[in-house]
């Protein structure tokens, strides 16, 4: 497994991270599962798992995420992986909404930091802008967080270049988490931002999300280069991803252990130029879909 350091810390995680919204919101497996999905992911290599407070059913559920990771990863040492978690949104009756709001934040950190049995979060992430308050205060509640040692570092999720450089004016980014697919390149720009900046870019979605990822078995590409290097689509996609940026870390989801243990397959395939131009054409055809 290959590794990479977060931004410009010394924080060291696998290239691969492991997205675990999946194993806690709507559809999710039973606990055995989800928890031996994690452990198959952990013993694949990978150290870096992707939460939010917001992972859950509803707002009486807020946390399952986290306490799943914690319980399945009590068994190993904190120093061998890394939770990365989120704030700002929240589930009321089960929807999705932004809240950006200081106080909110400052809430959904402290909880937090009591359902990972932890004093300081190592990397906090801003999940959504909320487009009622200016994402300057949003990271400002975030940084102060940071200045009372609650905060490590501070990420941010689902954002533009602009926002990039708005929030750089006040605090310094470790990491920007964006959706990024063979169909959705729209945070191109912002995996340029990432590269000229030494920060971290966490793509979520790789396989383009539950309704998409089914398709990949039979795009054609995919499958003619999946033959070629004895490997499955999903790790060709894993694979393309990996030669975008030294900087990108891909977390795909799963929430079976052979899923995951697929996806790291990925990281061991060497894409050469023939290749590379094959998957570039698939997003250029692609892209304004």
């Amino acid at each position: 497994m290959m590794h990479t350091l977060l931004g410009t810390t010394q924080i060291q995680v696998s290239k691969l991270g492991l997205g675990c919204a999946p194993l806690s919101v709507a559809g999710r497996p039973d606990r055995g599962q989800a928890i031996a999905t994690i452990h198959a992911a952990f013993e694949s290599g990978i150290t870096l798992f992707d939460t939010a407070d917001t992972y859950c059913l509803d707002d009486h559920d807020l946390g399952h995420n986290e306490q799943l990771l914690q319980e399945a990863l009590s068994a190993y040492s904190t120093k061998e992986y890394l939770i990365i978690t989120k704030g700002g949104l929240a589930r009321p009756n089960g929807a999705w909404i932004c809240d950006g709001r200081p106080d909110s934040l400052r809430s959904a950190c402290e909880l937090s930091l009591h359902t990972l049995k932890r004093e300081c979060h190592p990397l906090y992430i801003l999940h959504a802008p909320d487009p009622s308050v200016p994402i300057e205060e949003s990271v400002g509640a975030l940084s102060r967080l940071q200045e009372e040692g609650k905060i490590l570092h501070i990420g941010l999720s689902n954002v533009t270049v602009s926002e990039c450089q708005r929030v750089q004016q006040i605090a310094p980014i470790t990491c920007i988490q964006n959706r990024l697919h063979l169909h959705d390149r729209h945070s191109n720009d912002v995996l340029r931002y990432c590269d000229e900046h030494s920060i971290s870019f966490i793509a979520y979605s790789p396989f383009g999300g539950p309704s998409n990822s089914i398709h990949l078995q039979n795009h054609p590409v995919l499958t003619e280069l999946a033959q070629k290097h004895s490997a499955s689509p999903y790790q060709i996609v894993i694979a393309w991803l990996l030669a975008l940026s030294p900087n990108l870390i891909p977390i795909p989801a799963a929430t079976k252990p052979s899923s995951i243990q697929d996806s790291a397959r990925g990281m061991d395939i060497l894409l050469d130029e023939a290749d590379l131009l094959l998957l570039t054409n698939i997003d250029q055809s692609n892209s304004s879909t």
